[in-house]
């Protein structure tokens, strides 16, 4: 058995800093560090950082009166940094800086008139952060769209999550512009999600079985997995080898590996060494040399 392995995959810029943070505020301020929604996508991660002291809760409500508290990498609504006010919080904001950056676009757009749309999936925690910075219509790739009662004449402005399908991003995009006659888009798609799709795409050409390593709730996660079945490749999305089942390898030759951006890649490891393959050919792209800055209270911290 061969594996092809994706690159880049595993961790991104934003994740890294993200779970730095929580790190960070556990070692500067002790626990417990209360987490609103799981700072990302991966349970070995959350599991990891509760065990080191932090809380994970999913409302603002839940956190004692001025504790500490640090806003996942998905980005939060104003009114969750309201409620942390009325509730006497110090919040380190560990918002992935593409997340913000779509923020801004949003309240900018805004102030200038454009009508706003969001491609998104509807309940997600990104998208729920998005859609509190201002009004704008939601677009789900997976729901019929109703149609806009706006003018076709409207100026339009169109903003994406950040871990979508590229391909079905693109639809959805192309289907807006075809519906006005002024429109803006600003395809927001993050480096991490087009660079691990890409991978997939080149390595679904030389398998016959894909492995995705990462979480069930984890959006880019999923998109990775439709892509690979998108090729016509027999796709699994899994947490972890305990969740590998081996009669799916029956008469396989050569399997995909890859994993999403909140999976830690000794979970991929895990899966190699368990497959036990005479080869392991690495396949995408070049790898990521991305990082973001840590707030300003937190890099000579970050030092020590």
């Amino acid at each position: 058995m061969k594996v092809y392995l994706g690159v880049p995959r595993g961790f991104c810029a934003g994740v890294v800093r993200a779970i730095d943070l929580v790190d960070l505020a556990l070692k500067k301020y002790g626990a417990p560090i209360y987490v609103k929604h799981q700072i990302v996508h991966n349970p070995h991660v959350v599991s990891d950082l509760e065990d080191k002291g932090a809380i994970t809760v999913e409302e603002v409500e839940e956190i004692p009166r001025g504790s500490r508290v640090v806003f996942s990498a998905h980005g939060s609504p104003p009114s969750d940094f309201q409620k942390a006010r009325e509730r006497d919080l110090e919040v380190v904001d560990a918002t992935c800086p593409l997340v913000i950056k779509v923020h801004n676009e949003a309240k900018k757009y805004s102030r200038e008139g454009r009508k706003l749309v969001l491609v998104g999936h509807r309940g997600h925690q990104e998208v729920k952060g998005t859609m509190g910075q201002s009004d704008m219509e939601l677009v789900d790739d997976r729901e019929k769209l109703s149609g806009f009662d706006w003018d076709k004449d409207t100026p339009v402005a169109v903003l994406t999550q950040t871990t979508l399908s590229v391909d079905d991003t693109q639809r959805s995009i192309d289907t807006i512009k075809g519906s006005f006659n002024d429109v803006l888009v600003r395809n927001d798609l993050c480096y991490a999600t087009t660079n691990r799709q890409n991978a997939v795409k080149e390595i679904s050409q030389h398998v016959e079985l894909f492995l995705v390593i990462g979480a069930r709730n984890s959006s880019n996660c999923n998109r990775l997995r439709e892509v690979a079945e998108s090729r016509g490749v027999n796709a699994y999305l899994i947490n972890g080898i305990e969740e590998l089942n081996t009669d799916w390898l029956q008469g396989v030759e050569n399997v995909g590996i890859t994993s999403g951006a909140s999976t830690p890649d000794a979970l991929v490891q895990e899966i190699i060494e368990t497959l036990m393959p005479e080869e392991v050919i690495s396949m995408g792209g070049d790898e990521e040399n991305i990082t973001f800055t840590l707030p300003l209270e937190f890099r000579e911290f970050a030092k020590d």
